[in-house]
């Protein structure tokens, strides 16, 4: 009986829904990114699309940089 009741916690817990993936699935939709993230853009949810700036494009001369929040001319 204990067997049964562990199996069917563990299946509830891997149930949990992930947080939704965005820009190429390399960003995570939060409502206030991480310490190591950046906001690059908007989520369907309304959510901030949080980014590690590794995978975000090379910054170019016309880029607006205002202290987390990044516009990146593509």
């Amino acid at each position: 009986m204990k067997f049964l009741l562990i199996l069917t916690i563990t299946l509830l817990l891997a149930q949990v829904t992930p947080a939704m993936k965005c820009w190429n699935k390399l960003g995570r939709c939060r409502e206030t990114c991480e310490q190591n993230e950046v906001f690059y853009i908007m989520c369907k949810n309304e959510a901030m699309c949080c980014v590690s700036p590794k995978h975000l494009p090379a910054e170019t001369e016309s880029s607006n940089i205002a202290g987390r929040w990044r516009i990146f001319v593509v």
